[in-house]
């Protein structure tokens, strides 16, 4: 499956760690995707967990690249409302999550930047409002979240 992404030309990756509870958000959009919806041939929907950096640094070294690449985490801005879907511009990844195990490492926005600038990839990052996130592990999405996930995936489907 990894060598579809450079076979497809529209890449959805779900980013974040099922284990922290609304982190998981990501994949578990990917799942719904996968599982309910029927993607076009040109689509591929991805639960990359925490490991976009490896396939983003995969993309900016690659001779092929897709038209379109949707992200999609959980985020926590103080001014939205838990389970509330909205897109954000690759500049404006807020500074909290920037020390995370996810999408949003100083290297990651630095290859985002890279191939939205120089490859003209249209980059589109859809995230959600987390109710919470737990200090320790414990999986599964909170009430909020879980009924984003189809906001999400039909947010998706009209994009692509």
């Amino acid at each position: 499956m990894l060598s579809e992404i450079f076979e497809k030309s529209v890449l959805i990756f779900g980013c974040g760690n099922i284990l922290w509870g609304d982190d998981g958000f990501g994949p578990a959009v990917i799942q719904r995707l996968n599982d309910h919806y029927r993607l076009p041939d040109h689509v591929l929907a991805m639960d990359v967990g925490t490991s976009i950096r490896d396939i983003l640094f995969d993309l900016v070294l690659s001779d092929r690249k897709p038209k379109k690449i949707f992200i999609v985490d959980a985020v926590e801005y103080p001014d939205r409302k838990p389970g509330e879907v909205f897109e954000i511009p690759v500049e404006g990844i807020p500074d909290k999550k920037a020390s995370d195990f996810s999408l949003h490492q100083f290297p990651t926005v630095n290859m985002l930047s890279e191939l939205k600038e120089h490859s003209h990839i249209d980059i589109k990052i859809i995230v959600a409002q987390t109710e919470i996130i737990p200090d320790e592990v414990q999986p599964g999405l909170s009430p909020a979240m879980t009924a984003a996930i189809d906001t999400a995936c039909e947010r998706l489907m009209a994009a692509i």
